[in-house]
């Protein structure tokens, strides 16, 4: 097929048939598409928009542009969940041993940070000898001995999806419903998936701003991820604040094992923790109810079972085999920390989360080109949440430096991202919605 008559077919707003799609994908592939064709594909696409089979079509085609895992010998559910991103957000660190000690394999492809927002794999290279690139040998192994293993995209899945955002990111199209669902979706199902469930956030410290915008995209990847044959829901979920109590790669390797020890009890991290590994046991045929789901997974954190899966899968991918008894042996502090003081006395009743994520990156714990490199120890901790009274002096937040320069500058952007009023704001609920097949 012609290149540029798909093109024109899309511009045009006409519906492209699976066999087109699939034969551009190819073409993108190859290299016989021109980055000058892609980019063009994806404008239109852009402005014309994917009906939900063409997106299923595109999905799959970037899925078969390389490697498709298949895990026919584990012998256990394959399941996994994908977030949207925000400041925080260590949830795939705490799911994933929580899931794998209920009986479930997770092969977790994960990647950095982007922007703002922090990346699990940032967030493992904390630790040091963890391989977040490990061959397929050794990924396999893990996930059967362990039941998870998280670790970053290898070249052979989805290889045209990385061709095609490199695109994206360089022509202003990045923001497509259709584009963003492929691209996401590609990638897990090349992982072998069975089932998933995904994390779609809104708020100030989300690439989706607004809950009706993530709703769109949270159907579009429901609908065609269940349309490609892998069983999927998704729950919409508030960031206008962070969802951890810390920001920073190896301070969030920290509160992961304080949260894996039982010592983030009743916290908005704990609800959604819990609440996606209801959804992934539930998926896969596990329990019969989300409470039951529920139930079966803080079984999984008060006997410790989901702490020594965690510890098994530090090793098994390079890490230290005494991780999680010696955590500060082998996670330094930042050389200077300091408190953000309240500036009165009230209630913490805003944040701009967004900053926050961007305070951890000028910190050094992000990346404002790709290739910075990251500091590991500095980031935000003991960070209270919205709603919590504070008195003026009362320490809301801890900031973690390697300089003091950096240190003054964070101090004075993490008090100015809080607003603090006289009356306790409402309440808002962690999970918005829940979008089912």
């Amino acid at each position: 097929m012609i290149p540029q008559e798909i093109i024109l077919r899309k511009r045009d707003g006409q519906v492209l048939t699976a066999d087109e799609i699939s034969a551009f994908i190819s073409g993108l592939s190859s290299g016989a598409i021109s980055e000058g064709q892609a980019a063009a594909f994806a404008m239109a696409v852009f402005f014309r928009g994917m009906s939900r089979d063409e997106t299923v079509a595109l999905t799959l085609a970037m899925r078969d542009s390389g490697d498709v895992l298949s895990w026919a010998d584990i012998g256990k559910p394959i399941a996994d969940k994908h977030s949207t991103g925000g400041v925080g957000d260590n949830v795939s660190l705490m799911l994933a041993p929580i899931v794998a000690a209920c009986g479930l394999a997770v092969p977790m492809i994960s990647g950095k940070g982007l922007g703002h927002t922090g990346g699990t794999l940032d967030k493992l290279e904390s630790i040091a000898g963890y391989n977040i690139m490990p061959d397929e040998a050794l990924f396999r192994r893990t996930v059967k001995d362990v039941g998870c293993a998280i670790i970053g995209q290898t070249g052979d899945l989805a290889p045209a999806d990385k061709r095609l955002y490199a695109i994206r990111d360089v022509t202003a199209t990045v923001d497509s419903v259709p584009l963003i669902t492929a691209s996401i979706l590609s990638k897990k199902l090349a992982a072998g998936l069975e089932t998933l469930v995904l994390d779609v956030k809104f708020g100030n410290g989300a690439f989706m701003q607004g809950a009706e915008e993530a709703e769109a995209l949270a159907r579009s990847l429901v609908e065609v991820a269940n349309g490609a044959g892998v069983k999927t829901s998704a729950l919409i979920t508030d960031m206008n604040q962070p969802l951890a109590d810390a920001a920073g790669n190896a301070l969030e390797i920290i509160h992961c094992l304080e949260f894996l020890s039982g010592k983030k009890s009743g916290t908005r991290i704990e609800t959604l923790v819990l609440a996606f590994a209801a959804e992934m046991l539930l998926q896969s045929g596990s329990v019969s109810s989300l409470p039951d789901g529920e139930a079966l997974a803080r079984e999984a954190l008060a006997t410790g079972a989901a702490m020594e899966r965690f510890g098994k899968m530090i090793s098994a991918l390079g890490g230290p085999s005494d991780f999680i008894e010696k955590p500060g042996h082998y996670l330094k502090p930042a050389p200077y920390i300091a408190p953000v003081l309240a500036t009165e006395d009230g209630f913490l009743s805003t944040c701009q989360t967004r900053d926050l994520g961007m305070v951890v990156v000028a910190l050094g714990g992000g990346r404002r080109h790709p290739g910075d490199a990251i500091d590991h120890r500095v980031g935000l901790s003991d960070i209270l949440p919205l709603g919590t009274r504070v008195e003026k002096g009362q320490s809301i937040a801890m900031v973690h430096a390697a300089t003091e320069e950096s240190l003054s500058v964070a101090l004075h952007a993490v008090s100015g991202a809080y607003g603090i009023s006289q009356h306790a704001p409402a309440d808002q609920p962690i999970i918005l919605a829940r979008i089912g097949a």
